[in-house]
């Protein structure tokens, strides 16, 4: 019978999903069957599945770190933020339809459901299943109809480990806190702590954990020190992606307000001789870059106004024409072009914009959404390339009969007449080593990183770094058994 436990934070960011990617790895190093499980996520950074659904970024990272493919049954919620006040609402891999912030929270309707149904399936062929929590059980305001912490915890009576974050300050305050606002059912579910990203002398704060056990009862599972090599794996949270200096090849990314698949630069980044540089809003690009790459968006119409309001359109035509490429990825793409055409409103309110016009095409947003795994190869050097597609719309145009990726039998991308300019709908290529290496190498460096096998390595790090700080042997004991 598989066992269950779950994984809750005192706030989003304090690397919950971290904890369970490397808790995952430690496991199966056990010779455990794990599967990674989040009942709600809210993210832009969405992975595929084989099956052709959308989950978290985190839980794909979850599912490698278990050897396992990803599944839509790992993440069967997940919400993608289109403004301030809407997101699109992603049921077991497949898009349900947008909604208003109120009324999501007001309206769950058979979301718990098929959380609970999920859950079961990955229990029956697993012997653990590790859950993550999203953002804090201590928003009182959300207890009601919650699904993705306590509300799920209580309905599918799982153990909880509660993680606070020391590098943030207050974590006594952070941990004690939340056991002071907890229901009583909810407290009777939780059944220890950890205190992650500690620096410096872990001895120095054995009084503080002594302290927190002695306010809330509950045990510790650990005092985490910082892993710094946690940039090496893909981010999910738009909190998470940092400039990373590298080496003479300069990648300078406009980071735009719905910035959405930005795992585009995590390849990149983990290059020796590669510098990613953020830029965020209120800052110029930067003159010197080698290529401005314009990432995928989850309002592209929305984000090309935004592009524009910080003055980065004037940025990107200077660096064109100081000689600079550009690549843009999904709604890069499409912003690179003449016209976006948006006849049904379907990336907001309808109508037609100009895009930037460095590419000779036009987009229409219309259609079904695409999502899909992808094996492509580029036209001319035939480079193997994996990807996939996650999008709205269609681009047509002159400069697409100069496409430079073939998508499993058809042309994908278009390329400027100069060649400095390119877009595609293929996300996920730079991970592709081949590929990498011929593109860093038309740029003028060189690429000396294999990723895939970087991000395992980095895998089996975090992995021993829990082996180290975590007690694994008394978290697996207060798991409990799935009921039925």
């Amino acid at each position: 019978m598989a066992k269950a436990i779950m994984i809750q934070g005192t706030g989003s960011n304090v690397g919950k999903s971290m904890i369970v990617a490397g808790l995952a790895r430690a496991f199966v190093r056990r010779g455990l069957k794990v599967a990674p499980f989040k009942p709600q996520n809210m993210s832009n950074n969405a992975a595929v599945t084989p099956e052709g659904g959308e989950i978290g970024r985190a839980q794909a990272l979850q599912a490698r770190a278990a050897m396992l493919q990803p599944h839509t049954d790992m993440n069967p919620v997940l919400l993608k933020p289109e403004s301030d006040t809407g997101a699109q609402v992603i049921v077991q891999g497949k898009r349900r339809g947008t909604q208003a912030a109120g009324s999501f929270m007001r309206d769950k309707s058979g979301l718990l459901e098929a959380a609970l149904d999920s859950f079961h399936r990955l229990a029956a062929g697993a012997d653990l299943v590790l859950i993550e929590g999203a953002g804090s059980p201590a928003e009182t305001n959300l207890r009601k109809n919650d699904i993705a912490n306590m509300g799920f915890a209580c309905a599918a009576d799982v153990p909880v480990v509660l993680i606070g974050d020391i590098h943030r300050g207050g974590v006594i305050a952070q941990i004690v806190g939340t056991h002071a606002v907890l229901d009583q059912q909810d407290l009777d579910h939780v059944v220890g702590f950890a205190v992650n990203r500690f620096r410096g002398e872990l001895s120095l704060f054995d009084g503080g954990r002594d302290d927190i056990a002695r306010r809330t009862g509950w045990p510790s599972m650990g005092v985490i020190p910082w892993f710094f090599d946690a940039w090496k794996l893909p981010a999910e949270d738009m909190m998470d992606i940092a400039s990373h200096k590298g080496g003479a090849c300069k990648v300078v990314v406009p980071q735009l307000e719905r910035m959405a698949n930005f795992d585009d630069l995590d390849p990149l980044a983990a290059e020796p001789n590669v510098t990613v540089e953020i830029i965020p809003a209120g800052r110029p690009l930067p003159g010197d870059a080698d290529l401005v790459l314009i990432p995928g968006s989850k309002s592209t119409i929305g984000d090309l106004a935004y592009l524009r309001a910080q003055g980065w359109d004037i940025d990107i035509q200077a660096h064109y024409r100081r000689g600079g490429h550009v690549l843009g990825l999904c709604g890069g793409y499409q912003m690179l072009g003449k016209e976006i055409h948006d006849p049904e409103g379907v990336d907001g309110k309808a109508g037609k914009v100009t895009g930037l016009g460095l590419l000779d095409i036009s987009t229409t947003m219309a259609g079904e959404k695409k999502v899909a795994l992808r094996q492509a190869h580029t036209i001319g050097g035939n480079e193997p390339v994996s990807g996939y597609e996650i999008h709205m719309g269609r681009s047509e145009g002159p400069d697409c009969a100069r496409a430079w990726l073939n998508v499993e039998g058809r042309p994908e991308g278009a390329v400027s007449a100069d060649g400095r300019v390119r877009g595609s709908y293929l996300h996920g290529l730079f991970s592709s080593d081949v590929f990498r290496a011929k593109f860093l190498a038309d740029l003028g460096h060189e690429s000396v990183a294999g990723y895939d096998d970087g991000v395992e390595a980095t895998l089996d790090a975090l992995a021993d770094h829990l082996e180290q700080y975590m007690d694994l042997d008394q978290l697996f004991e207060l798991a409990r058994p799935v009921k039925g």
